[in-house]
């Protein structure tokens, strides 16, 4: 949990109180008697929240609000009122305020809604970080985000790879991301002017398939009654990439072999080759070599495909970018289906972070869609609020702590082991982050 939080009210006993309250749930607090000056210290990166009572001599705290709010329109903003001040405090909440709480109130409530807008702001700053992150990463950190290390190989590899005009054979478990790979080594290469063209093996009938790759001439088959221009060819100067490569008939493999070797095409029903210039890019969800051992795929054919190739890890390998992930697609569902910003419990987290994802990042990008949408996470796991099961749920200090300590050992990775660069980056002080890592029992690496 982030912090500080700036407690404003003129009166000493309350104020009093509040900071005794807010000090023994572990909460960070600076408590101040006057409005004057807060504002100051209020910045777009301030990590904290505002609790503030309304009438104050001096300035108000709805002027307060208003003053913080133009610093930055996302900062939570907890509204302390008599009772004749309620309308006034839920007029405020339609200007941007919120919570407001009538004295007088118990400490548990202070608490509770403090640590609530705690989670709102820790997460508007991380989605801040995040699309930073997307806007200052290069394109390929853009299209194939993560932070860990598998990550950082996986696109290293790709940059690698993209400037050669060799052929590659793309290995992932369905849903890891295969086209997505494919797609970020075409726009790497000097071909990403070209046409980057896609085809499914496993998704066309073999009656298909053929001419779907070759094309064919009038009159090759019933039904061909004029010319067609196979994919193979509409990629010329570009990039082929074939998807489910394992699921093309052995009798094409013959020919998608002459292809690689020869460059060149004959369609269906001719008998000229057509030259083309065209880099292929193969993806399969299953061991080739184990195939072509068993003869259910040709080894010619594999070891041609084998030049180069590419692993991508299963999202079960890299957890650590999972909540990263998930709040990235939460984001593009919430804009694409123009809905305000859903926030990702740490329920939710602690849900995604211990399934095993068999359909990788698809599989992630299905259940964040729906979290936006209202749906929950559903058939993952996540706890249920009736309280149902064999052990007592974890309560939210304890499944924030988990969080803020996976948070934190990732910006250290992140940022090198370098401490100094990771409390900047964090938004907090030094000792701060020294007095977290005591807590959690994080130490560096310094080897």
């Amino acid at each position: 949990m982030t912090g500080p939080v700036f407690l404003v009210d003129d009166e000493e006993h309350l104020r009093t109180a509040c900071v005794q309250a807010l000090e023994l749930a572990g909460i960070e607090v600076e408590a101040f008697a006057f409005a004057e000056g807060v504002v100051d210290r209020i910045g777009r990166s301030w990590p904290g929240v505002l609790v503030t009572d309304i009438k104050m001599p001096g300035t108000s705290g709805l002027e307060l609000m208003a003053s913080a709010l133009a610093v930055d329109p996302d900062l939570p903003v907890v509204l302390i009122t008599g009772h004749g001040d309620v309308p006034m405090a839920v007029q405020a909440m339609r200007d941007g305020a919120y919570e407001f709480l009538e004295k007088p109130f118990a400490s548990d409530l202070l608490v509770d809604a403090v640590r609530r807008a705690l989670e709102k702001r820790s997460l508007v700053l991380e989605n801040r970080r995040l699309r930073s992150a997307i806007g200052e990463g290069n394109a390929l950190e853009q299209r194939l985000l993560g932070r860990t290390l598998a990550m950082a190989r996986l696109r290293d590899r790709i940059a690698d790879y993209a400037v050669t005009d060799a052929d590659v054979l793309i290995f992932g478990e369905t849903g890891a991301g295969k086209e997505m790979v494919a797609r970020s080594l075409h726009e790497a290469s000097p071909r990403r002017e070209g046409r980057f063209v896609a085809i499914n093996c496993g998704a066309l009938p073999e009656s298909l398939i053929e001419s779907e790759l070759f094309g064919h001439q009038p009159g090759a088959f019933t039904g061909a009654v004029k010319k067609r221009i196979g994919r193979i060819q509409h990629a010329d100067g570009g990039t082929l990439f074939l998807d489910e490569i394992e699921s093309m008939p052995m009798e094409l493999q013959i020919k998608l072999l002459r292809v690689l070797q020869d460059r060149c095409v004959i369609p269906l029903g001719g008998n000229d080759e057509v030259p083309v210039d065209v880099r292929v890019l193969a993806a399969t969800k299953e061991d080739l070599k184990e195939l072509s051992d068993e003869g259910r795929f040709r080894e010619d054919l594999f070891y041609r495909l084998d030049v180069l190739s590419v692993a991508i890890p299963p999202l079960r390998d890299r957890k650590d970018d999972i909540p990263l992930l998930f709040q990235h697609f939460v984001n593009q569902a919430c804009e694409k289906y123009k809905k305000p910003l859903v926030q990702v419990t740490p329920g939710a987290i602690s849900a995604l972070l211990t399934h095993d994802w068999p359909g990788n990042v698809r599989e992630l990008q299905n259940a964040a869609m729906r979290y936006a949408l209202g749906a929950g996470l559903g058939a993952l796991g996540e706890v249920k609020e009736d309280g149902e099961g064999d052990a007592p749920p974890p309560g939210l200090t304890e499944q924030m702590e988990a969080v803020e300590k996976r948070l934190i050992e990732n910006a250290i990775r992140s940022n090198g082991n370098s401490l100094k660069d990771t409390y900047e980056a964090l938004g907090v002080s030094r000792k701060t982050l020294y007095d977290k890592m005591r807590k959690y029992g994080i130490s560096v690496d310094r080897g």
